[in-house]
């Protein structure tokens, strides 16, 4: 296990020296700016991945495209072909450049939460979700989604989407559809597939179906793909907010873990489940953070571990260098415990 840094879309010196100078050995971009009309270019890729190496760090992934080039592939629309077309083409451009995972989501409204403000401890502010205050079967509704109120193409997307309500069953078939068109060209590209679980992990917003809510959804669609490249992004927050909170967090490692599924670890949690939730510092929230430090290294997972989201503290900057740097500080410490 060994810990990098992420959750930004774009390289610069300063982050680069503030991961090295904190010790971890890794970088994952997120929806990283590169040029290219619908997909990443060889060129660009190889670029990105000998900056961070300059560094003495490694790109172990990247996560996410941005989400306009692939909603009709998930909403199973006209010109879904296309998009996954020129998906492929980027996880070939992703293996000959030796970038050795791609995470992806498949939700075609991203990430909801209704706050990013509720009071966290000391009054540090943390996201939050309360399903009561959305209206979640209604079409090209972003109504109480506090990221669409902040992000233009969140919003545009939500409310160009279909008229109709995308039901679970439509759902899988889509997913299947992706699914066997993409496994095989990460399998001849040496390029390790990461599934996001749904976040919030409800049954429909937006009048969409969300289908990877639990772990048998996972297993589900791991039998759909039934291939090696297949694996998931164990975002430790959004399976603590399923039903179960903690114990769905071990459910998943306990599972996965043992089958090398598990690409790498979004490390964060919440207080609370689903219908309602907040995240929050790590230790305070359902899960036990070293007992499940413990439970992957006892499973054999040995990939990356990224702090992913971060509550917003006094005097820090937008992306969060004084809560990272307390989130990979605690991580780093319970890694050494554990090895």
């Amino acid at each position: 296990m060994r810990m990098a840094i992420g959750q930004f879309n774009k390289l610069d010196e300063v982050t680069l020296a503030y991961g090295r100078q904190l010790g971890v050995t890794g970088v994952q971009l997120n929806t990283p700016l590169l040029p290219g009309q619908g997909c990443w270019e060889l060129a660009d890729l190889l670029e990105l991945k000998h900056a961070v190496e300059r560094y003495g760090l490694r790109l172990e992934a990247l996560e996410n495209v941005p989400l306009s080039s692939y909603n009709k592939a998930i909403l199973g629309l006209e010109g879904r072909d296309e998009q996954i077309e020129r998906l492929q083409m980027t996880i070939r451009n992703m293996g000959r450049a030796g970038i050795p995972v791609w995470g992806y989501h498949f939700m075609p409204n991203g990430v909801w939460r209704t706050s990013f403000s509720s009071p966290g401890r000391g009054g540090a502010w943390v996201s939050s979700f309360d399903l009561s205050k959305v209206e979640p079967e209604l079409p090209r509704s972003a109504a109480g989604n506090a990221v669409a109120d902040g992000n233009e193409e969140v919003r545009r997307l939500i409310e160009s989407g279909p008229l109709e309500i995308i039901s679970e069953e439509r759902m899988w078939q889509n997913y299947e559809y992706f699914i066997k068109a993409i496994i095989p060209v990460a399998e001849e590209s040496g390029v390790k597939l990461a599934l996001h679980p749904d976040d919030p992990p409800v049954k429909m917003l937006g009048g969409v179906s969300r289908i990877f809510r639990s772990k048998e959804s996972f297993v589900r669609a791991m039998n759909m793909a039934s291939s090696d490249a297949w694996g998931i992004d164990l975002c430790c927050g959004s399976c603590s907010s399923m039903d179960g909170g903690a114990n769905t967090v071990k459910e998943f490692i306990s599972y996965f873990g043992p089958l090398g599924k598990i690409a790498y670890v979004h490390l964060r949690d919440v207080r609370g489940t689903v219908p309602k939730f907040e995240e929050c510092f790590l230790g305070e929230g359902n899960c036990n953070v070293k007992e499940i430090i413990q439970l992957l290294k006892d499973t054999g997972f040995d990939g990356f571990i990224l702090d992913d989201h971060v509550p917003m503290i006094a005097g820090d900057t937008q992306w969060g260098h004084r809560a990272r740097g307390h989130a990979i500080g605690y991580i780093q410490g319970l890694i050494a415990s554990a090895l």
